[in-house]
């Protein structure tokens, strides 16, 4: 009975140790809400069609979900969000049984150079390259199964950037 007990104590003690550094509410300081962010149309510096339009309407529906900041969808915001997608890299991961210099799969990857300023004083908040990623089954057509996978690359660059911006970590 006392070895159950002291067991038990041990397990509380450590699960009450990992909840000890987490707290309710917004990372960085600001209450939720408070600040207003204006997404500027991204630079699209690749090859690849349509990155920009595809990653601002990600970023705009991240914030939205995000809830730190507002979206300013009319007018302009405290911070203004600008950036640049400066490359567009694919990689094969799977190959093909029958021939092994063609791939099945490709990991592509998205770099966005990514500036947010404070409007009213023009101060640089952060200033940054910020990678995005996904996975694509190539199967018989590489610029369809690409074209599917632009929302999920635009997604995931999206999500880091309203991370970082969210965390105020810069």
């Amino acid at each position: 009975m006392r070895a159950l007990q002291i067991i038990l104590s041990g397990l509380a003690v450590v699960l009450l140790a990992g909840c000890a550094s987490y707290h309710l509410g917004s990372v960085n300081g600001i209450p939720a809400g408070e600040k207003s962010v204006q997404v500027l149309p991204f630079n699209n510096q690749t090859l690849q069609p349509r990155l920009g339009d595809a990653l601002t309407q990600s970023l705009r529906e991240r914030l939205q979900v995000d809830a730190t900041y507002r979206l300013a969808t009319s007018g302009t915001g405290d911070i203004v969000l600008s950036g640049v997608i400066r490359q567009y890299n694919r990689e094969g991961l799977g190959f093909l049984n029958t021939d092994v210099a063609t791939p099945e799969n490709n990991l592509v990857r998205i770099v966005a150079h990514v500036t947010a300023r404070e409007r009213a004083t023009g101060k640089l908040l952060f200033e940054r390259d910020v990678p995005g990623h996904t996975l694509v089954h190539i199967g018989s057509d590489l610029a369809s199964a690409e074209r599917q996978a632009l929302p999920l690359l635009a997604d995931d660059l999206a999500q880091n950037i309203v991370s970082l911006l969210a965390e105020g970590t810069w």
